[in-house]
């Protein structure tokens, strides 16, 4: 190593101490990364990335400023502090809750149909009761069209008259969202088997598809829920109130994580050097590291952390797992953070022959039963969502 580089190496600072200056986790870190906000040095041979002390400093600084003054309303949209009170999911040291029912733990036995119903009313009435509804009028005329964009038709068909605003309307909402996605009749079958007949999934396939609906059920308030509950609040329809949420979904850095997962793993499988592989995607295709960390859960994603486990207690059953989970094992030390839910869809898709995609639709029709709640209840306050905007252009001018 040269005097140089040592010198250099002298006023950078490692992950960890980045991230401590900071007062945040790795994942927040990394994600500062992804975003611009802060440059990364490579640190020779081992890879590990390093940071520049005065890079570190000045964003300190930054974030000191966005604690005062108007900035506080800025970093509560974006990580940040609550914005809306609700009564149907938290995440709290690193647990997701239900209504405070852990969702790990409803995942080993819960259907999402149940899980729905804890969502919606505290479990207090079975929805699904219900035979399937009508298919729509015209809902297979995209029959090429990716499954998310049938699904946005679907919802696009559907009129106030058809689904009054209601929870009595959540079932035939998601049974059909279930036939858009997946191109098939309504049915009134649980809706992890829906998916497993439409994939050819075993048993134990089956079951894994049951916990991974349970899992993705509800998520706080992320993008895709805010825009449900913007939509809700202005007294627009169910349908309209889901095809915002699908919209949200839509976008690269919310529902397409698990594809991007799903191409690092295939190319790290094809590759000879897995690890060089997964350096080069993480570098140049994909830098906000898709499939790895969450800010809301600094020491891993449970969901992840569920499925993941739930994988490898299967490979015995399926030897192509052992590869998949050898390949997520290296991008996680590699990168220094945990997986989330999107590389854990990934693993599921390749490991099954499931089709590309699998994972978007898995998200979008367990996420569905959120959306339903959080419409309801943000209806039931009878509130517009209305924030102010803070100007940051030109002053008043003459």
């Amino acid at each position: 190593m040269t005097n140089a580089t040592m010198a250099a190496m002298n006023n950078d600072l490692s992950a960890p101490d980045a991230a401590r200056l900071l007062g945040v986790s790795l994942p927040t870190l990394y994600s500062y990364v992804s975003r611009g906000l802060l440059a990364s040095v490579s640190n020779g041979a081992s890879r590990r990335k390093r940071y520049p002390q005065e890079d570190v400093l000045r964003l300190a600084a930054r974030k000191n400023d966005a604690k005062r003054g108007g900035q506080t309303a800025v970093a509560a949209m974006h990580w940040g502090l609550p914005v809306l009170e609700t009564r149907i999911s938290h995440i709290l040291d690193g647990r997701l809750l239900y209504r405070g029912c852990d969702a790990a733990a409803l995942a080993r036995h819960a259907t999402l149909e149940m899980t729905a119903s804890l969502l919606w009313d505290d479990g207090a009435s079975d929805y699904f009761q219900q035979d399937a509804p009508a298919q729509p009028t015209g809902l297979t005329r995209a029959p090429d069209a990716p499954p998310l964009a049938r699904a946005m038709l679907a919802m696009a068909m559907l009129t106030t008259a058809d689904m009054p605003h209601s929870l009595q309307s959540g079932p035939a909402v998601m049974r059909i969202l279930a036939a858009a996605l997946l191109q098939t009749a309504p049915s009134a079958l649980p809706l992890h088997q829906q998916l497993a007949q439409a994939w050819q999934a075993d048993a134990q396939q089956s079951a894994l598809l049951r916990a991974a609906l349970v899992l993705l059920a509800d998520h706080e308030l992320n993008a895709s829920t805010f825009a449900v509950r913007c939509v809700a609040s202005t007294g627009a329809s169910l349908p309209a109130a889901l095809g915002a949420g699908l919209a949200a979904l839509s976008g690269d850095k919310h529902g397409g994580g698990s594809a991007a997962a799903r191409c690092m793993l295939t190319a790290a499988l094809a590759a000879p050097d897995a690890g060089a592989a997964i350096a080069t995607f993480y570098t140049a295709i994909a830098p906000e590291f898709a499939g790895f960390g969450h800010p809301l859960y600094p020491h891993g994603d449970p969901r992840a952390a569920y499925l993941l486990g739930s994988l490898s207690a299967m490979s015995r059953e399926y030897p192509q797992l052992h590869a998949i989970l050898a390949a997520c094992a290296t991008a996680a030390e590699l990168l220094e953070v945990k997986p989330n839910a999107d590389l854990a869809l990934a693993a599921m898709e390749l490991a099954f022959g499931w089709p590309e995609g699998a994972g978007m639709t898995m998200f979008a029709l367990a996420r569905s039963a959120g959306w339903i709640a959080h419409a309801a209840e943000q209806a039931a306050s009878a509130a517009l969502i209305r924030p102010r905007a803070r100007y940051i252009g030109r002053p008043q001018r003459d």
